[in-house]
C-alpha cells in the first residue's frame, strides 16, 4: 500500500508537470499575442493606418500644378518702358503681384477678371531695376511662387515739360496748369495719362492739347478762390515720340486766391473791377485805335513788370513805337497785349478814346511813382491768373492759344 501511493505520487507528479508546461507555455503565447494586438492594432487597423500615412505623405510632396510666367525674363536689361511686363499663370489663378523698384517705389497694377495675367496700370520709370515676385495657387489650393528682376532701357534722347504756375504760388482763378514740352510730342495719350492735376474740393479737370509741344489743364468753369490743385508729373520713361523718353517725376501744387475777374468794354472805355463777386472799382482806359484794335475775349495775366521795355517791332510793328520803361505792366498774350501804365498820353484820353497800338492803357506817371494813379493801383491790386475780359472792341476773338487764354474754348471744344 504504502509502494502504491509513492508510484501514484510519482506518476501524478510526471503527469502533472506535462500538463502545467503546456498551459504556462499557451498562457505566455496569449499574452504576447494580446500585447502585440494592444500595441499595433488589429489587421483592418493596420491596413486604414497605412492608408493614412501615404495619403498624408502624398499632399505633402506633390507640387502645385500651377505654373507662373513672368516677361521679361529673370536678369533681363534694356527692358522697354511700356507693353513689356507681364505676369501670367497657368493651371492656376494669381493670388499675390509685387512689383518695386530699387527704392521701394511699388509699380500699380490689375488682375484679368480670370485672375490668369497682371499687368502694370501705367509705363514703367528709365534706368531703373524692378524686382518681381508673384504666387499663384491651382484648383486645390497649392501655392506656386516666381521672383525675377530686370533693368528698363536707358534712352538716348530724352524731353521734360516745362510747367506754369509756380510751385507753392497763390495765383487767380483763371490760371490753367500750362506745360510746354521740350520735344514735339506725337503720342500725346501716352503723355497725358502720366499727368495727374486734382483739385481740393474737388472738380472735374481736363487736359487740351495746343499743338503737339504744349498741354493744359482746367476745368469747365474758372476755379473758386481758396482751390488746392497738385500735379503730378510722372513723365519718366514715357515714350513721348519714338526714341524719345520722358525724364521728368515731379509734384507740385498751387493754391487759387480771391476771385478777380475785370472787364474791359472798348467802346464805353472803362474797366469795372470785380473782385468776389462785387465791384470794386470802374477804371477808364484806352484801347486799341482803330486800325491797331485790341482783341476781345478772356485773357489771363501770366506776368507782371514792374517797368518794361515795349518796342513795336517785336510784335510785328515796324518803328512806330520804341518804350523803355513802361510802367505798371501785365501781359495778357504771347503776341504782346498788355495792360499797362501809360505816361504819354493826355490825362483827358483815358475813358474818352482809344489810341493804343493793341494794349490796354490806364493813367499812370512815369517811373510809375505814383501809387495812386489807376494803373498803380490796378498792378498793387493783381495777381497772374486773374482775368480780363475785352469786349465791344471791333476785332476778333484771340485765339486760345495765344497766352494763357484757353478759355475761349467752350467745355466741349476743349474737351474734343
Amino acid at each position: 500500500m504504502n509502494g502504491q501511493p509513492i508510484s501514484g505520487a510519482s506518476a501524478g507528479v510526471r503527469g502533472g508537470r506535462g500538463r502545467g508546461s503546456t498551459g504556462v507555455l499557451a498562457l505566455v503565447l496569449g499574452a504576447l499575442l494580446l500585447l502585440v494586438t494592444a500595441c499595433g492594432g488589429g489587421d483592418s487597423d493596420n491596413k486604414g493606418d497605412d492608408k493614412g500615412r501615404q495619403d498624408s505623405g502624398k499632399v505633402g510632396t506633390t507640387a502645385s500644378q500651377a505654373v507662373v510666367t513672368i516677361a521679361p525674363k529673370d536678369g533681363a536689361s534694356s527692358v522697354a518702358t511700356s507693353g513689356a511686363l507681364k505676369v501670367i499663370a497657368d493651371k492656376g489663378k494669381l493670388t499675390a503681384v509685387t512689383v518695386q523698384d530699387d527704392k521701394g517705389n511699388k509699380v500699380e497694377g490689375k488682375l484679368t477678371a480670370d485672375g490668369a495675367a497682371w499687368e502694370p496700370l501705367a509705363h514703367l520709370a528709365a534706368a531703373t531695376k524692378y524686382k518681381v515676385h508673384a504666387v499663384a495657387k491651382d484648383a486645390e489650393g497649392r501655392e506656386s511662387a516666381k521672383d525675377t528682376t530686370f533693368t528698363t532701357l536707358v534712352p538716348k534722347n530724352t524731353f521734360v515739360g516745362h510747367y506754369t504756375p509756380e510751385d507753392g504760388s497763390t495765383v487767380g482763378v483763371g490760371m490753367p496748369v500750362s506745360i510746354n514740352f521740350t520735344r514735339g510730342i506725337t503720342n500725346p495719350e501716352a503723355v497725358e495719362n502720366a499727368i495727374k492735376v486734382t483739385a481740393e474740393p474737388s472738380v472735374p479737370i481736363e487736359g487740351h492739347w495746343f499743338g503737339n509741344d504744349r498741354l493744359d489743364f482746367r476745368p469747365e468753369k474758372y476755379w473758386a478762390a481758396g482751390t488746392k490743385v497738385t500735379v503730378k508729373l510722372n513723365l519718366d520713361g514715357v515714350e513721348g515720340r519714338p526714341g524719345v523718353y520722358g525724364k521728368q517725376a515731379k509734384s507740385f501744387s498751387f493754391t487759387i486766391g480771391r476771385s478777380q475777374v475785370s472787364t474791359v468794354d472798348a467802346s464805353k472805355h472803362t474797366m469795372e473791377v470785380v473782385r468776389d463777386g462785387k465791384v470794386i472799382k470802374t477804371i477808364p482806359i484806352t484801347a486799341g485805335a482803330p486800325s491797331t484794335t485790341t482783341y476781345n475775349g478772356q485773357m489771363v495775366i501770366s506776368e507782371k513788370y514792374k517797368v518794361t521795355r515795349m518796342n513795336g517791332a517785336t510784335v510785328g510793328f515796324g518803328g512806330e513805337y520804341d518804350i523803355k520803361d513802361v510802367p505798371h505792366a501785365m501781359r495778357l498774350s504771347t503776341s504782346g497785349t498788355f495792360i499797362h501804365g501809360n505816361y504819354w498820353a493826355s490825362s483827358g484820353t483815358f475813358g474818352s478814346a482809344n489810341v493804343s497800338h493793341g494794349c490796354v492803357g490806364l493813367r499812370d506817371v512815369r517811373g510809375g511813382w505814383d501809387k495812386g494813379a489807376p494803373a498803380a493801383w490796378m498792378y498793387n491790386n493783381s495777381i497772374i491768373g486773374d482775368v480780363v475780359i475785352v469786349k465791344n472792341s471791333k476785332d476778333k476773338t484771340i485765339a486760345p492759344s495765344n497766352g494763357l487764354n484757353g478759355w475761349n474754348l467752350s467745355w466741349a471744344e476743349w474737351t474734343k
